[in-house]
């Protein structure tokens, strides 16, 4: 059987915010697949299964288990500034490793805990994917360090 992977049930679309966070998910990333499908069921026990599309909705928990201080206030900004995802409101582009772009929205609050040594964390972070970038105009797998890259990394042309 052929490989499946969430950019091949999606469409490419453009975000609101047309910048991707440049700093690489840590540890476990969890994909999780939903239809928007409800089942009633009967006083005698029988089953009515109704589905209202096909589409699939897609969701993603991630997680940054240590940052520099910089690198967890620049998650905070993007979160909290209105301009870039402003909460759970704004969609924008983000790649976790699996070699795509995709077109994101923060679907959970924004956790942050600190530790020694301004070492930060910001773990269980639940994004919906609202869909894809065309990998022929972004890199397809960014290799960003979050101590040494920048934070944010500018679109390429949107094609859609």
């Amino acid at each position: 059987m052929a490989s499946a992977e969430i950019y091949d049930y999606i469409s490419e679309v453009t975000p609101d915010y047309n910048y991707a966070i440049g700093i690489t998910p840590q540890g476990e990333v969890s994909e999780e697949g939903v239809k928007n499908q409800v089942v009633h069921l009967g006083v005698d026990g029988s089953e009515e299964r109704i589905s209202f599309n096909t589409t699939s909705v897609f969701y993603i928990t991630i997680g940054w288990n240590v940052l520099s201080e910089a690198d967890s206030g620049t998650i905070f900004d993007w979160y909290n500034d209105p301009a870039k995802a402003n909460g759970m409101q704004r969609s924008f582009k983000f790649a976790w490793g699996d070699g795509h772009t995709y077109v994101v929205r923060f679907a959970s609050p924004l956790p942050r805990t600190g530790a020694v040594l301004s070492r930060r964390g910001i773990t269980g972070i639940k994004m919906k994917i609202l869909g894809r970038r065309n990998d022929t105009n972004v890199s397809a797998s960014p290799s960003m360090s979050p101590s040494k890259s920048p934070s944010v990394s500018p679109s390429a042309s949107p094609s859609a």
